[in-house]
C-alpha cells in the first residue's frame, strides 16, 4: 500500500486553503472606485479619488456641508471626528446629500464594506 495518493490529496488541500486565505486578505487594501466630492464652506470643493474602503476618513476643516458619492461603494457620513454617533447619514453609491439647516457640518466618513 502506498501513501502517495494521500500525500497528493493533503498537498492539494493545503494549496487550496492557502489560496482561499490569500483571497480573503486581499480586500484589506480595496478602494472605493470613483470619486467622493465634498464642499467645505465658502464653496471650497475637494475631490478624493478612490479612497480606501477601510477606516475612518476625515473631511477638511471646517467639515463638509455637501457630499457627492460617485464611488461604487455606499458611504456613511458622521457629525463627529471619529466616525461615531447616532446622527450619521447613509449615502448610497452614485448619490449626494446635504445636512439639514442648522445641523452643522459632517466631520468624518466611512464606507460600507
Amino acid at each position: 500500500m502506498s501513501v502517495t495518493p494521500y500525500r497528493h490529496a493533503a498537498v492539494a488541500a493545503g494549496t487550496m486553503l492557502l489560496a482561499l486565505t490569500a483571497a480573503g486578505c486581499s480586500g484589506l487594501d480595496r478602494t472605493a472606485v470613483g470619486t467622493l466630492t465634498y464642499e467645505s464652506g465658502h464653496e471650497h470643493h475637494t475631490t478624493v479619488t478612490s479612497p480606501k474602503v477601510t477606516g475612518c476618513h476625515h473631511f477638511e476643516h471646517p467639515g463638509a456641508i455637501a457630499v457627492e458619492n460617485e464611488t461604487e461603494t455606499d458611504a456613511i457620513v458622521y457629525p463627529t471626528d471619529d466616525c461615531s454617533g447616532g446622527e450619521s447619514i447613509y449615502i448610497p453609491s452614485m448619490t449626494s446629500d446635504i445636512p439639514a439647516p442648522g445641523a452643522g457640518p459632517w466631520l468624518s466618513y466611512s464606507f460600507v464594506h
